[in-house]
């Protein structure tokens, strides 16, 4: 890899070597001769630039430079680098940006209570074990897209203050953002989380984007607080799924689990138009829950519980005769035929079907459950053969 290739001047110890040059000797850091390498760490103070891209970062060489700097570093290039050992930036300050954007870390990455001041980003990194960025604070925007973490990764109590990006990341060990603060909009995109995520306690100030991400061993998401939206469109679970939110939008559209579904609202609006849901649902709500859609919903084994279902939509739910509800504000026969006929006739074919179905099984019983709704809300009520309650 030639300087026109990569951008800059590139190690002339050895054709293999891509590693920035250092001037006047026209190697990296990592090839520099003892009394060289000397010359440039004692030139280094608080807020010196550091560049190490493409250069093979031992722990050696990590801890002289980080001490020369008395762990303040100013703008930071680890570009392309290969930290073949653990490589620990604990508590460091990084006075500008900085970019590890294709860097190798063979061992274990620690970032715990690290500061940057500026912009930071992890492109393309790869982990290959774990990553810790625990406590750290990002007062720039950060960018983690497509990064990828073979062990366990901490996000937990991390500050994002600025927009952070984690898009198409790919996490193969365990994920937590518990007590985690993302300021601005946190995208998470077409993540893969192969293990466990948790979000317990996670502050989210305006979208947490969850948007065709791939759970494969399900995950507990159950931010604190989100400020604008949180999107799980086209996300996929292959176990179970429990999701919590309050007092913002919830989007659910498209969203695919194989396990069991648990959905949690106070205060929140969910939509789950298009949803395929393979295993048993739940969906409870509190103080003005409410969903808007059903639509295209394809569910067998779905319940919902003290929800407001006035303006929700039903057009095209697939198994209606699975559907349950208890204490569910429904619409009324008095609707506005500009804005609630899909509505209202969904739920009158899905009145229709259900009594279809009580009344086949009335025949073989002494008693039949049946639902009917007093002042727009669900309840039950037994009725005898032959009996026509309305439902």
């Amino acid at each position: 890899m030639r300087a026109l290739d990569v951008g800059w001047v590139t190690c002339a110890a050895s054709p293999e070597c891509a590693g920035s040059a250092r001037r006047p000797y026209g190697r990296c850091l990592a090839h520099l001769e003892a009394a060289e390498l000397d010359e440039v760490v004692n030139g280094l103070s608080p807020g010196s630039p550091i560049d190490l891209r493409a250069t093979v970062v031992g722990a050696r060489l990590l801890e002289r430079v980080v001490a020369a700097t008395e762990g303040r570093p100013g703008r930071a290039r680890f570009d392309w680098a290969v930290f073949p050992d653990g490589a620990r930036f604990g508590d460091l300050v990084f006075g500008g940006d900085a970019s590890f954007d294709h860097a190798l870390f063979r061992h274990l990455a620690s970032f715990f209570g690290a500061r940057f001041a500026g912009n930071v980003s992890f492109r393309e990194t790869r982990f290959a074990r774990e990553l810790s960025l625990h406590g750290a604070a990002f007062d720039g925007h950060a960018a983690l897209d497509r990064m990828r973490v073979g062990g366990d990764a901490l996000f937990g109590g991390a500050v994002f203050g600025r927009d952070a990006s984690l898009e198409n990341a790919d996490f193969q060990g365990f994920v937590t953002f518990d007590g985690a603060a993302f300021t601005g909009d946190a995208s998470l995109r077409g993540c893969r989380f192969r293990r466990t995520v948790s979000l317990r306690g996670t502050r989210f100030g305006g979208l947490a984007g969850f948007g065709g991400a791939r759970f494969s061993a399900g995950g507990h998401l159950a931010p604190a607080s989100v400020g604008r939206r949180l999107s799980l469109a086209g996300a996929w679970a292959g176990r179970d799924l429990a999701v919590t939110a309050g007092g913002c939008p919830v989007d659910l559209r498209g969203l695919e689990v194989c396990g069991r579904l648990t959905v949690r609202l106070d205060d929140a609006g969910a939509d789950l138009e298009g949803a395929v849901l393979r295993g048993p649902a739940t969906v409870r709500g509190r103080a003005g829950a409410r969903l808007t859609s059903l639509c295209e919903l394809d569910a067998g084994n779905l319940e919902l519980a003290d929800l407001d279902l006035s303006d929700c939509v039903l057009a095209g739910l697939h198994h209606p005769e699975g559907l349950r509800l208890s204490g569910c504000a429904l619409p009324s026969d008095r609707h506005d035929r500009t804005r609630g006929f899909r509505v209202f006739s969904g739920w009158s074919r899905m009145r229709a079907l259900r009594a279809g179905a009580r009344m086949v099984r009335a025949g073989n019983r002494d008693g039949d459950r049946a639902s009917r709704t007093r002042n727009g809300r669900v309840e039950s009520t037994w009725r005898a053969p032959g009996s026509s309650t309305t439902t």
